[in-house]
């Protein structure tokens, strides 16, 4: 039988590979139906139908693409109830050529065990935008080629 840590990194690991193939289906079923989503200057997002809402919200049935990386700093097991820290890095490309949104920084999610397996109950959210780097960049005020 698996740890609960063991669980929980499975957890992670198919939510990215999910989000990355458009699985919306398999990341829903990996949450809490009273999941909250708390991202800095926007509302809470309450609810399995609101996440599932958001994702299929897009003009011309065209989705965004998705490429990212999560690393677990930490997990804690209480019980029922574990929290992890984690550094995610998302890179999001609209569809029709707009350019890639990239957004990095840290998570604090929070998982219960729901029917014997781990689900994701509540996210905090302190991702930032990545600025993009200049072609030749610029170092001290001097090109760079």
């Amino acid at each position: 039988m698996q740890s609960d840590e063991q669980e929980i990194r499975q957890l992670v690991d198919t939510w990215m590979r999910a989000t990355k193939a458009g699985d919306i289906d398999t990341v829903l079923g990996l949450m809490a139906d009273d999941v909250v989503f708390l991202v800095a200057g926007q509302p809470p997002m309450i609810g399995r139908s609101a996440f599932a809402a958001a994702a299929k919200a897009h003009p011309g049935g065209e989705r965004p693409t998705f490429e990212g990386t999560s690393e677990i700093q930490e997990i804690t097991v209480l019980g029922e109830w574990a929290f992890m820290w984690t550094r995610l890095s998302v890179v999001v490309t609209p569809p029709g050529g707009a350019p890639p949104m990239k957004r990095a920084g840290h998570t604090l999610p929070v998982l219960k065990k729901q029917n014997g397996k781990w689900v994701l109950a509540r996210d905090a959210n302190l991702l930032a935008p990545v600025p993009s780097q200049p072609r030749g960049g610029v170092i001290s005020g001097t090109a760079r080629g």
